[in-house]
């Protein structure tokens, strides 16, 4: 009696989607195993019951089954797991191809030829224990159960696991190589391999092929080639070793599996010409890409190279241009100062053949003083008008141009002294500076001095100078001097009439005694003559002296302020390339010989030493 197969209908909301299972544990094989042979059993009866409608189906499809009586009865029913299943059933031809339609049909008409009770119907002896005819029926087991089947075409005897040779590769790549990856193909778990191609495949799609093929996953495995059935083993730890066993194996020839595969796609990939020839389309987009950029960063450092040579020809053009201008200014100037020297040169020649203008000695003196303060304070321009008025207007003229110049003289000099009186605040926001308590009468005198110890070319001159004012001056505790204080006193200074000061005079007298104290006898000089030159404007000086052998004076006078602004004065007047110099200068200070000159002079010839004694010992 046939069992009772209940039907139950499912109705699906959505598409339902197929997935592959696989069911491995030994309770579901040994019921499969039972429903197989049940199923056997049923499809036996059937075929006796349609044995005229099976033979009509099976000779319509002679040419697919062929069976071989020898190889059949050569069979040994104990070597049944070395069989060719597929030649048993007569499908040597079709093999893994052959359909589960197929197998059925080829395993009805075995069946109908070659059962034994067939075969002893028509008289042929038919051995019980080892007849063939249990070949057939393992055959038909292992090829009719999907997973049993699986595991048989992995390893079927029938397929060739060799790769083909570099020499039949190289000499003919396609033909051999589509060969080898169509036979492999069966082995590919995901479906619509991609082929091979030829020569003229593109690049996507040999980017394709090669991905697949390195990224190949194979449903190949190796449970047919257990050497123990685990569900022959005695017990529940003997069965887990055997089974242990056999995944080792198979796990270790799935790994030479894919290995195989793996050494195939790199033999293709190796000697592929369209990979060669796409690597080198690379290999020359790569150098066109490097000559383009190599192109460009010449092209940008000859851009460089021409900007910079522009720049430097511009600012060669510019300095040129500078130069130019700057030689200009300085003719311009130079001609100004020679224009200035000669207006200078005929005021002094004028007033000189004039006799400055004056009816005694003393108005001289003080005409020639003011000479010189008309040839300061008047430009070119306004000398040049002036000689013209002076030759017209004579002493009037001179009078009125020097009482001009005495008035714009006396207003600096009150505008200097109203200023450095006034107390003015420096860096609000930092501290307050006391100008007063800065440029007293003390620190001007120490002032004085250190511009007198250290001349015009002494090497960072108002930094030494302000170094002088902060060791010496009775304020450096509260008051530090910096170089540009220093320098812009010492231009207010200058810029005033200074010779009247009541300062340097003073600076002048205290400076005198200090040496009168120091010094010592002086040494008398026989016949000699001696030049005082200052490097600084204004400062010139020379001095000669000629002493008769009669030792020195005993009753020597002090110089006054007056007597001293008047000597200074006569040594600027007269150079020594006038004749008869000093005495000239002599006739210029009343009440004073040329004797008492000459020594004044070496006094003040002392003075240089000592100054240039004191700026070797600060160096």
């Amino acid at each position: 009696m046939e069992p009772t197969v209940n039907v139950t209908t499912v109705a699906l909301i959505s598409p339902y989607t197929r997935i592959r299972l696989v069911c491995t544990e030994s309770p579901f094989l040994k019921y499969y195993d039972d429903e197989s042979r049940i199923r056997e059993q049923r499809e036996t009866k059937q075929s006796e019951l349609s044995h005229s409608n099976s033979d009509s189906d099976i000779s319509e499809n002679e040419d697919k089954f062929c069976v071989d009586v020898d190889f059949l009865r050569s069979l040994d029913p104990k070597e049944w797991k070395d069989q060719d299943h597929y030649a048993v059933l007569g499908l040597k031809n079709l093999r893994f191809n052959a359909t589960d339609d197929d197998i059925k049909r080829a395993y009805r008409k075995i069946v109908l030829n070659h059962h034994p009770d067939k075969r002893k119907a028509k008289g042929e002896d038919v051995r019980q224990d080892d007849d063939y005819f249990t070949c057939i029926t393992r055959a038909y087991e292992i090829l009719g159960t999907p997973n049993k089947r699986r595991s048989y075409d992995s390893v079927d005897p029938e397929f060739d696991d060799s790769l083909p040779s570099q020499s039949e590769v190289e000499k003919n790549f396609f033909r051999v190589m589509d060969k080898a990856f169509t036979l492999n193909a069966r082995w590919s778990e995901r479906r619509n391999v991609p082929k091979l191609g030829d020569v003229n495949a593109d690049r996507d799609h040999v980017d394709c092929f090669y991905n697949f093929w390195y990224n190949f996953e194979s449903w190949r495995e190796y449970s047919y080639l257990d050497e123990e059935d685990k569900e022959r083993g005695q017990d529940r730890d003997e069965r887990r070793w055997i089974e242990k066993q056999n995944k080792a194996i198979r796990a270790k020839r799935k790994k030479e599996e894919m290995s195989r595969i793996r050494a195939l796609v790199d033999l293709a990939y190796n000697n592929d010409p369209r990979i060669q020839r796409f690597k080198q389309e690379e290999k020359e987009r790569r150098m066109a890409a490097k000559r383009a950029k190599q192109d460009a960063i010449q092209a940008q450092k000859a851009e460089e190279e021409r900007l910079v040579r522009e720049a430097a020809m511009a600012k060669v053009k510019a300095e040129e241009e500078e130069q130019r201008r700057i030689e200009a200014i300085r003719l311009e100037r130079e001609q100004q100062k020679k224009a200035l020297k000669k207006e200078r040169k005929t005021l002094r020649e004028l007033a000189k053949s004039n006799n400055y203008y004056a009816s005694d000695d003393k108005v001289r003196v003080k005409n020639m003083e003011g000479v010189e303060k008309i040839c300061e304070m008047m430009k070119a321009l306004e000398l040049q008008k002036f000689n013209r008025e002076l030759q017209e207007g004579g002493q009037e003229v001179f009078q009125r141009v020097l009482a001009e110049t005495e008035e714009k003289l006396e207003e600096e000099r009150r505008a200097m002294l109203t200023k450095n009186t006034s107390s003015t605040s420096l860096n609000a926001s930092l501290r307050m500076v006391d100008k007063n308590a800065m440029w007293n009468a003390e620190n001007m005198q120490i002032l004085i001095k250190a511009v007198n110890l250290f001349p015009a070319g002494t090497s960072q001159r108002w930094e030494v100078i302000a170094n002088f004012m902060n060791m010496h001056s009775p304020t450096a505790s509260t008051h530090k001097y910096a170089a540009r204080d220093v320098l812009n006193k010492a231009k207010d200074l200058q810029s005033g009439d200074f010779s009247k000061s009541v300062l340097k005079a003073q600076a002048n007298e205290n400076a005198f005694e200090s040496f009168e104290k120091t010094k010592k006898e002086l040494k008398v000089v026989d016949n000699a003559e001696i030049s005082v030159k200052d490097k600084e404007p204004k400062k010139a000086a020379a001095a000669a002296a000629e002493v008769n052998g009669g030792g020195t004076d005993k009753e020597a006078r002090t110089w006054t302020k007056e007597e001293q602004a008047l000597l200074e004065q006569a040594i600027k007047t007269y150079p020594i390339s006038t004749p008869e110099r000093w005495d000239r200068i002599a006739e210029c200070i009343p009440n004073r010989t040329k004797k008492e000159c000459l020594k004044r002079v070496k006094e003040l010839v002392d003075r240089v030493n000592a100054k240039k004694e004191a700026q070797q010992s600060v160096k």
